[in-house]
């Protein structure tokens, strides 16, 4: 079963030193907009959004190395190296800077990146950032119980079919009332392997290093005065007054919205996650 195609989207990979990278682009016009998927999922869970702003924005969601149609390499998944990689694709595309859209894990990544090259950011919006700040050695006791439980790490098991795979899957929060859109977006993410049987086509080596480079990565270390938009959804991580300060002593031109929906409020809540962050985009567009 091949990656499906969203509508009005065409795909691009670039060769880079060590990976290969994948990225899905919504017409070649309008501002710059890159667009930074969570840990295990993969471009295409933009493809509702991108469609909605391609009339304004030159949209780019890349598969992040070991995610999607990118190279999975055995070892390079640390923040740096990732952030190295979003770096060659902004040459690539000749931007020098470019809106960034970022959700969970790949927040992290953002606010790192931003806090190193904050000239490259026009504005940042995080979706309920994840494992945003350093975390203490012993929660590295806790992996294997996380590999276990998350809902975004399930489908890295083996699957005698694929029927199956979609069986548990409408079962996960991400895919929760499993719209045309949403599987779509679960039938790229998965892929046959050479026995016959199905699995995510994020890679164990991948979510391994980047669960280690959490513990050491803060993402919030330095002020950053980029129009920043921070998005909560009302079933989301983060819920907590604690949870939410470091947001706001750090960023220093921050707006806090609150959207309907779960962690995954772009899969299950679109249109609303849609209309509120191009309205935050469309305020900060360069005249």
């Amino acid at each position: 079963m091949s990656s499906l195609l969203p509508a009005g989207a065409t795909r691009h990979q670039i060769d880079l030193p060590t990976v290969q990278l994948s990225y899905l682009e919504w017409h070649s016009g309008g501002e710059p907009l890159l667009l930074l998927h969570g840990l295990a999922d993969q471009g295409m869970v933009w493809s509702k959004f991108a469609e909605a702003s391609s009339d304004r924005f030159h949209c780019i969601a890349p598969d992040l190395r070991g995610h999607g149609d990118s190279s999975k390499p055995q070892s390079g998944y640390s923040c740096q190296d990732i952030i190295a990689d979003l770096e060659a694709l902004m040459q690539h595309l000749g931007w020098s800077s470019a809106h960034v859209v970022s959700h969970s894990w790949s927040s992290k990544l953002a606010l790192a990146w931003a806090t190193q090259q904050p000239d490259r950011f026009r504005s940042l919006v995080l979706v309920d950032p994840f494992f945003v700040n350093q975390l203490p050695g012993w929660m590295r006791l806790t992996f294997p119980l996380l590999y276990q439980f998350l809902p975004f790490l399930q489908v890295m098991r083996s699957f005698e079919t694929y029927e199956a795979a979609e069986q548990l899957a409408q079962q996960l929060k991400q895919y929760r009332g499993w719209s045309p859109f949403q599987q779509a977006v679960f039938r790229s993410s998965m892929a046959q392997q050479a026995d016959g049987t199905w699995s995510s086509k994020f890679v164990v080596q991948a979510r391994n290093e980047v669960f280690e480079d959490i513990l050491r990565v803060s993402g919030l270390t330095e002020a950053i005065d980029r129009p920043t938009l921070l998005v909560l959804p009302t079933k989301g991580l983060n819920r907590t007054t604690i949870q939410i300060n470091p947001y706001k002593r750090f960023l220093k031109n921050l707006q806090i919205v609150s959207v309907p929906g779960n962690h995954w409020c772009f899969l299950v809540e679109p249109e609303a996650f849609n209309q509120t962050v191009i309205s935050f985009l469309n305020s900060t567009q360069r005249a």
